[in-house]
């Protein structure tokens, strides 16, 4: 028997319902069947949010700690981790219309939940300002990066400008903080090409290899910072994981407060905020899909080369 099309339900603290479907097994009840399928979440914790009614069926009843567990269905529940950590930098929405929606993301804020963050993310804080719960990014931002990020308002309209970033129909203006060599200062402006793949132990980097190019950035002097310091301005014309940050440690220029280049370093128990990493998404302009109309936005944020300015 087919299982009926997914619910719509609202959103809580801005955090959308997650679907999990109903496999044949041998769960007596739903508790055991979620205890075992997701165990981030303890057993105790568990039937807690189910007398809370925060688990429903697939007809958007509550189910209880003794509910029996059904095949061939679905469960909803909404996720939240007691133990988040709280990023203290504010985001802002520069545009809103019908269509699209453009906001500034801190550093450390990441943009969709993920791992150990769920509302303290740029989607979620956004779905709680705005109520709209179809709120979907366009494309994505590090963690570590600040700056502009685009989101769709609504899902008719949102593969039109997803193709835009697919298509590399969109200019991208980035800045950054680095080393000053002089051997590099001397090439700037400079149209840097490498190829670009994953480290094939420390997933996390990208490392250069041999090979035809498959990243390409213009780089620029925007200004020194002192002797050894200075403040440049990068143009991706792709769209390479980390590719900003994996082209300019391979210049020996790693962007100040990385934490992946030039050296892999553990993830953090407690984050250091005051220690951000120096990349900022300044500009995007594109020619909009849906009006036909030229647009460009410009972030409010700004690095300092000293804290998180977000």
């Amino acid at each position: 028997m087919a299982r009926p099309p997914k619910l719509e339900l609202p959103l809580r603290d801005g955090v959308a319902a997650s679907a999990l479907a109903c496999p044949p097994g041998p769960w007596p009840l739903v508790l055991d069947f979620l205890a075992e399928r997701l165990p981030l979440v303890t057993r105790e914790d568990w039937a807690t949010r189910m007398a809370r009614g925060d688990v429903l069926d697939d007809a958007g009843a509550a189910l209880s700690p003794g509910a029996p567990y059904r095949a061939q269905r679905r469960l909803y529940y909404w996720r939240w981790l007691a133990d988040e950590p709280e990023v203290p930098f504010a985001s802002r929405i520069l545009h809103r219309d019908e269509h699209l929606l453009v906001a500034d993301k801190p550093h450390f804020l990441p943009v969709t939940p993920k791992g150990r963050y769920v509302r303290q993310t740029l989607l979620t804080r956004l779905r709680r300002e705005t109520g709209i719960a179809d709120l979907s990014p366009v494309h994505r931002l590090d963690r570590e990066t600040a700056g502009l990020t685009l989101f769709s308002v609504q899902a008719a309209s949102r593969d039109a400008y997803q193709r835009l970033f697919r298509d590399r129909e969109v200019e991208k203006v980035y800045e950054a903080i680095a080393p000053w060599r002089d051997e590099v200062g001397a090439r700037l402006p400079l149209a840097y090409a490498s190829r670009l793949e994953e480290h094939p132990v420390d997933f996390m980097q990208m490392r250069t290899v041999d090979g035809e190019p498959n990243a390409l950035t213009r780089i620029a002097l925007i200004e020194r910072l002192g002797a050894d310091r200075a403040r440049y301005e990068l143009r991706p014309h792709s769209g390479v994981k980390h590719q900003l940050r994996a082209q300019l440690c391979a210049l020996g220029l790693p962007i100040a407060g990385d934490r992946i280049y030039p050296v892999l370093q553990p993830v953090e128990e407690v984050v250091d905020f005051t220690r951000p990493l120096q990349l900022l998404a300044r500009e995007i302009a594109f020619v909009d899909p849906i009006s036909g109309q030229p647009r460009r936005f410009v972030t409010s944020l700004r690095l300092d080369g000293t804290s998180a300015g977000g």
